[in-house]
């Protein structure tokens, strides 16, 4: 399995950075697609932003050119920077990571979940 610690959320104002952090840790063979969701009240959690095992990206709309997801595959850590805030970013951030099992099996994981809010 692999466990998943975040951080990096907050209060930030409008036009504000915030840069979150997700470090995998635990018994897999291979990490594979890492990602963010994020889940306002009272809305879906939607995909904010994934990168592959070669480092191909993709984001949602919304974020495009104010977020940017990295990964360093030596220390298992999947980076989210995210610029140029709104307040319609505010939500919970969560981590998602797929990783193979040493069987070859596809599992994921999940974060705990790290507020971010965004003030007008």
């Amino acid at each position: 399995q692999v466990q998943l610690v975040e951080s990096g959320g907050g209060l930030v104002q409008a036009g504000g950075s915030l840069r979150l952090s997700c470090v995998a840790s635990g018994s897999f063979w291979r990490i594979t697609t890492m990602g963010w969701y994020r889940q306002a009240p009272g809305k879906q959690r939607e995909l904010v932003a994934s990168i592959s095992e070669g480092g191909s990206t993709t984001y949602v709309d919304s974020v495009k050119g104010r977020f940017t997801i990295s990964r360093d595959n030596v220390k298992n850590t999947v980076l989210l920077e995210m610029n140029s805030l709104k307040p319609e970013d505010s939500a919970v951030y969560y981590c998602n990571v797929g990783f193979l099992t040493g069987g070859l099996n596809r599992r994921d994981s999940w974060g705990q979940g790290t507020q971010v809010t965004v003030s007008s």
